[in-house]
């Protein structure tokens, strides 16, 4: 599986890794603070762009985790934003051709188009011979996010650098 990421200005990092050995509390602290920021901003966006299906369950299941980075003194700060619904990627990227399971497109097709459920599985069964001959295009719901996002997520993350600075000389 494929993951995106954000190129990260690398001035702001190598300050952030002078502070880690100077005061590891207090840069993991603001560090946290802004990356959680950061994500809380890309989950927004991410709900912004996706698709929504019959029953707005992908939007609903888009959220972001913090969790410490694989680093070797353990103060590294990472996380992510995403989906755990199988489906999620497939919506992210398309899909090439398949045959796919006919009756959750009834119910799309039922509560998204407006058909009546006599008829229903019929428009589905078209869907998915379309699907099965195309495939599906990707929403690039998360792509777009990042696409539109990467220069504020720099300075978030970058301001973490400053607020260190102010809490060690005592104005923070």
């Amino acid at each position: 599986m494929e993951t995106a990421r954000i190129e990260l200005d690398t001035s702001a990092m190598q300050s952030y890794a002078r502070f880690l050995q100077q005061a590891p509390e207090i840069a993991r602290e603001e560090m946290s603070r802004s990356v959680e920021e950061a994500l809380l901003l890309l989950e927004r966006e991410m709900k912004e762009n996706v698709p929504t299906g019959a029953h707005g369950l992908l939007r609903s299941s888009i959220t972001h985790q913090m969790r410490g980075a694989a680093l070797a003194d353990g103060l590294g700060v990472a996380g992510t934003v995403g989906s755990s619904l199988n489906y999620a990627l497939p919506v992210e990227l398309g899909t090439k051709p398949h045959f796919p399971p006919v009756e959750p497109l009834r119910d799309w097709v039922e509560k998204k188009l407006g058909v009546d459920p006599s008829r229903s599985g019929q428009v589905a069964f078209l869907i998915a011979r379309k699907i099965a001959k195309r495939g599906t295009k990707g929403a690039r719901y998360a792509g777009k996010a990042l696409d539109k996002n990467a220069d504020q997520v720099n300075q978030i993350v970058a301001a973490a650098v400053p607020r260190i600075i102010a809490r060690l000389q005592g104005g923070g």
